[in-house]
């Protein structure tokens, strides 16, 4: 699946407006002066305003990109991608990638 790929900049939300940030760029590729990101490392996500236990099982802590780039890599690592579904741990719920580079896509 190709797709826009994601970089430190990018504006990577849970479904409850949680800001998610990059645990693993990618060091020697650049896109528009951010770096790119790679698809292994969790996000972690601070400022989910979904309720803790006993009235929800939230809020969400870390995120990940389930799939990535196949054909371009960085040092054998796939990138994460915009198009890519991503999961919230330990709620289930979507992650959203509203704003990214849109100059790069990859497969």
């Amino acid at each position: 699946m190709p797709g826009h790929l994601l970089t430190t900049a990018a504006v990577v939300t849970c479904a409850h407006q949680g800001q998610a940030r990059t645990g693993g760029p990618a060091a020697r590729v650049r896109l528009g002066g951010d770096t790119a990101v790679l698809l292994a490392p969790p996000w972690t996500i601070s400022g989910c305003t979904f309720p803790p236990p006993n009235a929800g099982n939230g809020p969400c802590v870390t995120g990940t990109f389930t799939s990535g780039t196949l054909r371009v890599t960085s040092m054998r690592q796939p990138l994460a991608i915009q198009q890519a579904p991503g999961q919230c741990v330990p709620t289930g719920t979507p992650m959203t990638v509203s704003t990214t580079q849109t100059r790069v896509r990859a497969a």
